[in-house]
């Protein structure tokens, strides 16, 4: 463009003329410019922001793998639900939306305001998660004020459901939100902050298998970012399943002989190291935390004395008691100290340096022999049997039948347990080992200790043959579709050497312990079944001589009953541990009696050996000593 000069204007105004059309040619050449910087140089980069901001990518999060029992019965499934999410990049005034968002999702400010501080160093366009799991309610809320709500999006998610609650809540454990830390981890590089995974139990342990992967769908919003169309859809692929060694119907049994005690059920394939059940009690329920567990809730459980969230059955560490007998009458005939016919003397007390060692039958057994020792649970015979075998020959059998160190159980924190020796004590407490300390822990007394998981895998070698499998909770992993990912076989971690006439003289007292109308086990006979089984006690303070004074719930003994049947060809070991429930017998007993009931009862039938025949014929009479 140029302006006309006219030849009779001044030459002053001549020169404004001409500096304004240098003036327009120069801004037009800028603008020309700049759109050909833009469309030309840069259109593509720019065309790409356009459509960002017009097409938006949102993920479609994988249905989580499932959890099957050993008979293929699911453990957990999943339920649609609603979680709600902001884009900030479409929020036009964050401080006036809180106020509505609060209102509409009942949200507390507060915490909402902390959820976007914390949320500064994710970029704005990426979908910040601020409520899980809303009701019909809300969802009806926030779909009938679009308009009020820019920025604010509902995803539809497949989220976790436990439906048997509590049940094996420690093996299954609990989902929780991925946390800044993990995010920073290689193993959680596909994820994103406001994803649930496993915490703990097989849903931490097996987190990668169970995922999956995410999808997406391409769609189009509007200048409030709400969604007019989708454009596009790529659907997720499911995680695997995780086929677990449990029984449904023995966990149930488990939980419920349990119901209202504190302690630990565990039940075990003695021939190939499989958990079929394991309780532990008092547990959570894993629901708490799919939905999203709140500040309160969590409070509750980690303030509560009983510790809930403990897996009493790995992580309890108890003396085992008389359990131990088993051990220490092994023990003493692999020594060559004792034979099956050696006899003690049991008058109800064992006197020894200043003090009087009891038994637990006060009027005592009478002439005592092993088999009647380990059937009736002599305290003064096994007293004297650990004054022969001393402290270090007694730990060196307890070490290789695989106590004090850990089981190798899969999912790990397990604690390991104790076996104490002369040097031991001498390192730990710089005194030296003292005579009267071999009669306690002959016992299973004084500085033993065991978890109920190490006594079941011990019990299950003594009796199969001599094979410690590493406990198996996991048969295997597979596709959707079905396919076998990866698999996990038996694994035996060592050989126990005893020799075989100790192992079926051991094994015929313990038949006798539960069949014989004198045996301290009578109380977990089931009709039909041939069950092998010890009774433990163990105190968790010492009495004192005299009169006795009453002591209070949490003071009480421990429960022990550690039994496998079918006696001469076991399927099935339980050891049986309640927390303060008084003797073994008693109130252990009849627990391990449900849960052999459950499994006698769906067909695993004993069949008659000569070996059982011959231990039918001597069972004997409380009087025949």
């Amino acid at each position: 463009m140029r302006l006309k000069l006219d030849k009779r204007e001044t030459p002053e105004i001549q020169k404004a003329f001409l500096a304004a059309n240098i003036l327009i040619v120069v801004a037009f050449s800028l603008i020309f410019s700049r759109l050909w910087y833009l469309q030309i140089l840069n259109g593509e980069y720019f065309k790409g922001l356009s459509e960002n901001n017009r097409i938006r990518i949102q993920e479609i999060a994988a249905p989580r793998g499932t959890l099957f029992d050993r008979n293929g019965v699911p453990l957990v499934n999943s339920f649609p639900s609603f979680d709600v999410s902001i884009y900030r990049q479409d929020v036009p005034d964050m401080k006036a939306l809180i106020p509505v968002l609060t209102r509409v999702l009942s949200l507390d400010p507060l915490r909402l305001r902390a959820r976007l501080e914390g949320a500064r160093g994710i970029p704005p366009h990426q979908p910040l998660k601020i409520k899980t799991d809303i009701p019909r309610r809300e969802l009806a809320a926030v779909e009938t004020r679009r308009m009020d709500l820019p920025g604010v999006v509902v995803n539809v998610v497949i989220r976790r459901n436990y439906p048997y609650k509590n049940l094996a809540s420690h093996l299954i454990g609990y989902l929780g939100e991925v946390s800044e830390h993990e995010l920073g981890m290689e193993e959680f590089v596909n994820h994103k902050l406001g994803y649930l995974v496993g915490k703990y139990g097989i849903e931490q342990k097996f987190e990668l298998e169970l995922m999956g992967e995410s999808g997406g769908r391409q769609i189009e919003v509007n200048a409030l970012g709400q969604k007019i169309r989708v454009l596009g859809q790529v659907e997720p692929s499911p995680g695997n399943s995780v086929h677990l060694t449990l029984d449904l119907e023995l966990q149930k049994a488990a939980e419920k002989a349990m119901a209202g005690k504190q302690g630990a059920v565990v039940v075990m394939n003695p021939q190939n190291g499989d958990i079929l059940a394991m309780a532990s009690k008092p547990d959570f329920d894993p629901n708490l935390f799919a939905r999203g567990i709140s500040p309160d809730n969590w409070k509750s459980i980690l303030d509560n004395p009983a510790r809930p969230l403990q897996n009493r059955a790995i992580q309890g560490q108890y003396p085992p008691g008389s359990i131990f007998k088993i051990l220490v009458a092994m023990a003493g005939l692999e020594e060559k100290l004792i034979t099956p016919e050696t006899t003690f003397q049991c008058t109800g007390s064992y006197p020894f340096g200043n003090r009087e060692y009891q038994c637990w039958k006060k009027e005592g057994h009478g002439q005592v022999n092993l088999r009647k020792a380990l059937v009736e649970s002599c305290d003064i015979y096994f007293y004297q049997l650990g004054m022969r075998l001393g402290v270090n020959r007694i730990a060196k059998y307890a070490s290789a039948a695989g106590l004090g160190t850990p089981t190798g159980f899969p999912l790990g924190l397990e604690k390991t347990g104790l076996v104490p020796t002369s040097s031991w004590k001498m390192k730990r407490f710089g005194v030296p080992w003292q005579g009267g300390e071999n009669l306690s822990i002959a016992i299973g007394q004084g500085y033993y200790l065991a978890t109920p998981l190490q006594i079941a895998c011990t019990l299950s070698a003594l009796f199969n043959g001599g094979k410690y499998y590493q406990p198996r909770i996991v048969q295997g992993v597979r596709a959707p579709d079905g396919e076998v990912r990866r698999e996990y076989p038996p694994l035996v971690l060592r050989n126990i050497l005893i020799s075989p006439e100790t192992i079926e003289f051991v094994r015929e007292a313990l038949w006798e312990a539960v069949h014989s109308p004198a045996g301290t086990g009578g109380r977990a006979k089931v009709e039909g079944f041939n069950i092998a089984g010890k009774t433990g006690t163990s105190q968790v303070i010492q009495r004192k001589e005299g009169k006795p004074e009453p002591i209070p719930a949490e003071l009480q003994d421990h429960a022990w009953f550690a039994c496998f049947a079918p006696a001469f060809s076991p399927e099935i070991v339980v050891v049986v541990l309640v927390e303060h429930g008084g003797g073994g017998g008693s109130a252990a007993a009849p627990l391990a009696k449900k849960i052999l009931e459950t499994y006698h009862r769906r067909g695993k039938k004993d069949h008659p050996s000569p070996a059982r025949v011959a231990v039918q014929r001597s069972v004997r009479r409380p009087d025949e000593g």
